[in-house]
């Protein structure tokens, strides 16, 4: 069924489901406002020209669900600690130290994550998948692309859960503050400086730290960026172009420079001990990336309402999807129905990673295509996006905006 609204195209999904048809933002304006890799290998456009419509207590509930989950992450981080559960969540032993000294002191401050969630939108109830912590995805599309995208279609730009960009300026001064009350970030902010880097050769990871830093430069900081391999590190801090950092934002994993580059490792953890340099996200956001934790939190909440069962051994009579701990873009995973019969796996280079198993639980459907819900959390909820794409999502899934109905 189709019915217009406001000269736009409402396509009836599902019972539950809707779509808004728009017209698409042209590649020459994406790449004007630094969004290149708006086409993927195949040709297709990686911006979905539909957005998904919700109410606005289906938009309350996701920010409600995740407020709740980060709550419990944190609840779990700290039993991990106290347990010594670094090896069950196949945590590399060299960043044990560093995550117990970045989880102790609040300076090193949680910047921003994206929760991956079922269900919200199909009246079904919503269920935690995982948690971003540490290196999210998709940042610049769900804050200012889908954002676009309703005001060159003339709709009300107000009509999202999306506030991340002003979520994440008030989260640069708390890493000053440390409180609530950001009104006094100019007189306790020392004019430090903060270096922001990745690697090369990756636009979208460049343009996300870039994001950020131009976030961060409104907030009030003194910024830099540099690509990883530019920048000095030794026992004395982090140096670039003779200059010393007292705050470094990296997106680049923390599992993979543990396991690739031990020797940086070695001097990250001394600098935060000797009190060098804030390293972002902080150490201790690997407990909440890996996929381990997803098993710790239902021993913590057994059948609470947002999780699903989670084990490191295959569920019982079950259809259930295998991970593994630090797996990115739907690499080794696969998806088995309750006798353990393969009904969707997808190969990759993570399969050196321990195992989790997860009960499957089925994300709202169109047209064989899958939607799952992204919620970015800096301090609190502060924005929603989907993706969508096989019932494994991958590096080919698209970004689906959204709209909420007045």
């Amino acid at each position: 069924m189709e019915i217009a609204i406001q000269d736009h195209l409402i396509v009836i999904l599902e019972v539950n489901m809707k779509l808004l048809q728009l017209k698409p933002l042209s590649k020459e304006y994406l790449e004007s406002i630094g969004f290149y890799w708006h086409t993927d290998k195949d040709m297709s456009n990686y911006i979905d020209t539909n957005v998904v419509v919700l109410s606005s207590q289906e938009a309350q509930n996701y920010a409600n669900a995740v407020n709740e989950l980060y709550d419990m992450f944190v609840e779990a981080g700290q039993y991990i600690i106290d347990n010594n559960l670094f090896h069950e969540l196949n945590i590399p032993f060299n960043l044990v130290e560093l995550i117990k000294e970045s989880w102790e002191n609040d300076v090193h401050w949680h910047l921003y994550g994206r929760f991956d969630l079922a269900g919200g939108i199909d009246n079904k109830p919503i269920k935690l998948i995982e948690f971003n912590a540490d290196t999210p995805t998709s940042l610049f599309e769900t804050a200012i692309i889908q954002w676009a995208l309703l005001k060159a279609n003339d709709l009300d730009d107000a009509l999202q859960f999306n506030f991340i960009y002003e979520a994440l300026k008030d989260n640069f001064k708390r890493l000053v503050t440390l409180d609530k009350d950001i009104s006094n970030f100019s007189q306790m902010y020392e004019g430090w400086n903060f270096l922001f880097s990745c690697i090369r050769g990756n636009i979208e990871e460049e343009n996300t730290t870039k994001l950020l830093m131009h976030i961060a430069n409104e907030a009030g900081w003194n910024v830099e960026f540099a690509y990883i391999d530019e920048v000095e590190f030794s026992d004395d801090g982090i140096f670039y172009n003779d200059s010393q950092y007292q705050f470094f934002f990296k997106l680049v994993p923390w599992e993979m420079i543990a396991t690739d580059e031990p020797e940086l490792c070695e001097i990250l953890t001394s600098i935060v001990k000797n009190k060098q340099a804030i390293i972002l996200n902080p150490a201790y956001t690997l407990l909440f990336q890996s996929k381990g934790i997803l098993k710790i939190l239902w021993d913590l909440y057994p059948n609470h309402p947002l999780l699903v069962e989670t084990d490191f051994k295959p569920l019982n009579n079950k259809k259930q999807v295998e991970k593994v701990t630090f797996g990115r873009e739907g690499e080794n995973v696969i998806i088995y129905d309750a006798n353990m019969d393969i009904i969707s796996k997808k190969d990759g280079e993570y399969q050196n990673y321990n195992k989790v198993y997860q009960e499957y639980i089925e994300f709202p459907t169109y047209n064989g295509e899958y939607y799952q819900a992204g919620v970015f959390f800096a301090y609190e909820a502060c924005g929603l996006g989907y993706r969508k794409g096989d019932i494994i999502l991958d590096n080919m899934s698209k970004f689906v905006g959204h709209i909420i109905e007045e």
